[in-house]
């Protein structure tokens, strides 16, 4: 397995190092021409040691078409648009010392026998996807490949496994990809030309192997026999538990330390019953193999029964991601005393018993990510002794009492903690996506100082509740990533401002997406050892000098909305992103833009996500094509501005002292204002129209509510209780007829009111009957099409909780509402403009929807 890595990563290096140079050229010994349209092969320089010519038009190659290029030691000829490619005899024989040939991808290839004749040196031969046959095994066409090491014949047209014998003296072949042909069946005998041999890799996934057709076992036979194997993978053949079991026994005793056996259809999957799970038979065949590593994910396996692993004592990797496990029996783990890597990612569990993990005694790391755990038991992990990496995101939880002691690695992402979770010691620890508000709870975390990496990212973060917490000057805290939460509110409030004090060690700070519109001061004045901050995403305007800590050398503040940032706040810095912002490109921008052309600072993005936001005679341009040799100070344009700063200051002033004093004593002025418009206007008392309307308003409110009610409206408006007052009033208390059904009282104080006012109020909401009346008013006002509706909010209501009731949300929709003050100098303003609201005759405009009733068209 780690020598296939290796290659792996060795051949993208090559092609890192080919999509370096120059199309259609040669630079640096290596020679990239892929989609050239060329029909041969080119001419190329004798030093090359690395040539590619795929997605091209080569139909053939043959012994001339290569010049003799003894430095070559990479050939890409893969995916020609040509319907088929013919390889001609000792087509390579100039190229002795060629390590990698790859003719993968090229639809069907014509192949000489002695095609390859003279690549002694040859490593890695891929000849994937061609439509090959059987025969390219029964034949002599590897005759001289005595180095190679990695054959990839994967994706062809082979139907059947019988090597030719010549296979004996390829004693370097250590890597075979027969992935996606047709092999039905492999039966003893077979591989007599791979006996003896020991195989790193050996794929034989997506061939529908013994799944098609019935096998005879006991005749078939070890078609492994005296075949040493590090990997095996037999993924993809669409194996039950009988064809697995059958097979394990067939091949008992061969050595295999990494079998891969994922995407099978093994297990009974959710809501099916006459379908089996893994037993404590399925895998016996497998022990006193070697095996270290089983990968059975990508299943239906539902239940974990019991000792269905007990054989595997040498495993130490058990991989069950992507089944349907949702059922874990006792003792399912037993005999699993090596195995260090549990991953149970993508299932089906719901809950995690105290028993769930015995005998997992030596196991490090544990995958439960993508499930649906809501709920862990009082000490499911008690057994987990060494435990070191648990990973739990992407779950249900709302709550984790107890983790293991040893703990390092603590992942609980996207889960649905809140306030309650308790503080978790780990080395690293993600408990990004819950639903944390407090940001008292860092104080909580920080006081185990093993604690060095923490992510809060994407949580709730808007308020801080810290009794006596503080942060233990011995933390060793070094990344803390804050990002996508509402720390602006917890700031404004002037709270947790020494939330960053003690963090000495901190290297990483993330505090993007966080709506901050300021800094508060010294808010990183302990960050003694700060490197990189992220800012971006915020609403900053304005970043005061010696904001940032002198060890700051990575800085993004992209997207924010800086209109003059100066360039001393980052003297320090070899990275800075200062992309989308709201520049203003006018001159006190000049030292910005003259410093991004001198600086040696590595500026983010590219000089068209900087640009100006203003004048509009600029808007979009970028700052790198902007001058600023018109910006020299003049001395009488400086007196200009000093004079005009001088009277705006004064102009400032004298307003704030009027808006101070006017605020302050708002309701006096209101009285006085009142009291010289009577006098002077002599404001007449408005009179009843008795003919029409018996009352000027009806005054709707929750019985509960009268007293408030009377003393704060009725006391102030009504005719009964002044002579001051202008209006007559309808209300429950006084107007109601006793013995009167109740509705009809309501429906009568309606339509005899000019006006109906609501007191909404938290008991108004929860009062049916105040509720029908505002229903009965909204009637009204469809039917005279007058504003006839006055509502008053009253108490702590917001207006979520308004909009939930649907009369309520209906009239929010076409008009305003009132609401009561909460300082009492503002109330006699507030009866003033009810008072107008109660007199104000408004005719609205006949809804739509009424008028197509009308015309019957709706």
């Amino acid at each position: 397995m780690l020598y296939h890595l290796i290659s792996l990563t060795g051949m993208l290096l090559v092609c890192q190092e080919i999509l370096a140079v120059p199309k259609c050229s040669v630079e640096r010994s290596i020679g990239y021409y892929d989609m050239c349209n060329l029909t041969q092969v080119p001419s190329v320089p004798e030093h090359v040691v690395i040539l590619s010519l795929n997605f091209n038009s080569i139909q053939e190659v043959n012994v001339s078409s290569f010049p003799l290029l003894e430095r070559l030691q990479n050939l890409f000829l893969g995916t020609q648009s040509v319907s088929s490619v013919t390889i001609g005899k000792e087509a390579f024989r100039n190229l002795p010392n060629l390590e990698l040939l790859d003719l993968g991808g090229n639809k069907k290839i014509h192949l000489d026998p002695d095609a390859f004749v003279g690549l002694s040196n040859l490593n890695i031969l891929r000849l994937y996807h061609n439509k090959f046959t059987e025969s390219i095994l029964e034949g002599y066409y590897f005759q001289d490949l005595v180095s190679l090491q990695y054959l990839d014949l994967a994706f062809n047209d082979i139907t059947r496994l019988r090597p030719h014998p010549l296979f004996y003296n390829m004693t370097s072949l250590k890597i075979l990809d027969f992935k996606l042909n047709h092999i039905e069946t492999i039966c003893e005998g077979d591989l007599d030309s791979f006996q003896g041999k020991y195989f790193k890799l050996l794929k034989l996934d997506y061939n529908h192997l013994y799944s098609r057709k019935s096998v005879d076992w006991p005749r078939c036979g070890n078609p492994f026999k005296n075949i040493r194997l590090e990997t095996l993978d037999i993924s993809g053949n669409g194996w039950d538990i009988a064809i697995t079991q059958q097979f394990f026994k067939a091949t008992q005793g061969v050595p295999i330390q990494y079998l891969k056996l994922s995407h099978h259809t093994m297990g009974a999957s959710f809501g099916f019953s006459n379908l089996m799970d893994p037993d404590s038979d399925t895998f016996t065949s497998l022990a006193m193999r070697g095996l270290r590593s089983l990968d059975i994910s990508h299943g239906f396996i539902f239940s974990l029964n019991s000792y269905a692993f007990q054989y595997l004592q040498s495993l130490e990797l058990l991989d069950l991601n992507n089944n349907k496990v949702n059922r874990i029996q006792k003792a399912a783990f037993f005999g699993l005393r090596s195995l260090n890597l549990l991953n149970l990612s993508y299932n089906l569990l719901g809950e995690l018993l105290d028993e769930t993990f015995k005998g997992l005694d030596n196991v490090t790391s544990i995958d439960l990510t993508h499930n649906h755990i809501g709920m862990i038991h009082q000490a499911p992990f008690k057994y987990l002794l060494k435990l070191q990496t648990l990973d739990l995101r992407d779950n249900a939880l709302k709550a984790i009492d107890s983790l293991p002691p040893n703990l390092l690695h603590a992942l609980l992402g996207s889960n649905r903690l809140g306030s309650k979770i308790n503080a978790i010691n780990a080395f690293f620890l993600d408990l990004g996506e819950n639903k944390l508000e407090d940001l008292a709870y860092l104080y909580k975390l920080l006081q185990f100082p093993v604690l060095r990496y923490a992510i809060l990212r994407y949580n709730r973060l808007s308020c801080c509740f810290k009794h006596n917490d503080t942060i233990p000057e011995n933390n060793q805290l070094i990344y803390l990533d804050l990002g996508n939460n509402m720390l602006r509110l917890v700031w404004e409030s002037k709270l947790c401002l020494d939330v960053f004090k003690a963090l000495s060690k901190l290297e990483v700070l993330h505090l993007n997406n966080n709506y901050l519109s300021f800094l508060p001061e010294d808010i990183f004045s302990g960050l003694v050892s700060l490197k990189r901050l992220n800012l971006s995403s915020n609403l900053l305007t304005y970043v005061s000098h010696g904001t940032f800590p002198k060890t700051l050398r990575t800085l993004d503040i992209s997207s924010n909305q800086l209109l003059y940032p100066d360039p001393e706040l980052f003297a320090t810095l070899d990275y800075l992103d200062l992309t989308f912002n709201r520049y203003y490109c006018d001159c006190p921008l000049s030292s910005l833009i003259m410093w991004l052309n001198q600086t040696n600072v590595s500026i983010a993005g590219s000089q068209n996500e900087m640009f100006c936001f203003g004048p509009p005679a600029l808007a979009g341009v970028s700052l790198y094509e902007l001058s600023v040799d018109d910006c020299d100070e003049d001395k009488m344009l400086e007196t200009v501005q000093f004079t005009l700063f001088i009277f705006t200051c004064v102009t400032v002033t004298v307003f704030l002292v009027v808006v101070v004093v006017f605020t302050h004593f708002r309701g006096t002025c209101f009285v006085w204002y009142k009291t010289v418009t009577r006098a002077v206007f002599k404001d007449p008392q408005p009179q009843l129209d008795g003919k029409i309307h018996r009352y000027d308003a009806y005054l709707c409110y929750s019985s509960t509510d009268f007293e408030w009610v009377q003393k704060s409206l009725i006391v102030h408006l009504d005719t009964q209780y002044s002579d001051k007052n202008r209006f007559t009033l309808c209300f429950e208390h006084r107007d109601f007829l006793p013995g009167e059904d109740h509705i009809d009282n309501i429906r009568d104080a309606i339509w005899n009111s000019k006006k109906t006012i609501c007191v909404v109020t938290k008991q108004f909401l929860k009062d049916g009957w105040c509720v029908e009346a505002f229903n009965f008013a909204q009637s009204r006002f469809f039917s005279d099409l007058k504003d006839v509706l006055i509502m008053v909010v009253a108490g702590s209501l917001s207006q979520y909780q308004l909009l939930k009731y649907q009369p309520i949300r209906v009239f929010m929709q076409r008009g305003h509402y009132l609401r009561w003050p909460e300082d009492d100098q503002d109330v006699e303003w507030f009866l003033n403009t009810l008072s107008h609201q109660i007199l104000k005759e408004k005719t609205v405009k006949k809804p739509r929807s009424l008028e197509l009733r009308t015309l019957g068209l709706s």
